[in-house]
């Protein structure tokens, strides 16, 4: 699959950064509340481990069918990274479907961030001819589960390891709505 370079994707308040290995020492504070884990798992990670991470994603994936975009989120007004926005891309017989993720550290909740860069981030989805965006969201997750309403997703009736799948089919107009 072709493994485009991405670009800084802005929102009105919000840069969406392709993620770098560099970013890890500040994004391992903004992700330090252990609260925060409790839904994505694991632990808050130091900046040594999230920097291997960092790495790995920054490599691409190793299975040629699929390619990882990854971006921090940078509230331009507090010149913070405040969390993280991903995407999987696969091919499947509607074309080209994005796994999508985010996650916003805790000092930063509630402020429609998540929301906003979501929908940056499928807005820029769309232009790369992504024809479903797909969201894994556990149950008891309220606030992701709002997030994911607010752009457009839609809960079925799948389920993977617990969590549920939340779809948005994406034609020219529907990016990025509610």
């Amino acid at each position: 699959m072709n493994r485009m370079q991405i670009g800084v994707v802005e929102t009105g308040r919000l840069s969406l950064v392709p993620l770098a290995a560099e970013h890890a020492e500040e994004m391992a504070e903004a992700l330090s509340d252990p609260a925060l884990h409790v839904f994505i798992g694991g632990t808050p990670q130091r900046p040594q481990a999230l920097r291997a991470r960092y790495e790995r994603w920054v490599a691409g994936s190793p299975d040629p069918s699929e390619v990882w975009w990854n971006w921090v989120i940078r509230l331009r007004e507090e010149r913070r990274l405040t969390g993280t926005v991903q995407a999987t891309i696969t091919r499947t017989e509607r074309g080209r479907a994005a796994e999508v993720a985010w996650v916003v550290g805790t000092p930063w909740q509630g402020r429609g961030i998540a929301t906003e860069a979501a929908r940056g981030l499928i807005a820029w989805l769309q232009e790369k001819d992504v024809q479903v965006v797909r969201a894994h969201i556990h149950p008891d997750h309220r606030a992701s589960a709002a997030v994911a309403a607010a752009v457009g997703l839609a809960p079925t009736g799948h389920r993977h390891e617990g969590e549920i799948r939340w779809e948005l089919p994406l034609t020219q107009s529907s990016a990025g709505r509610p």
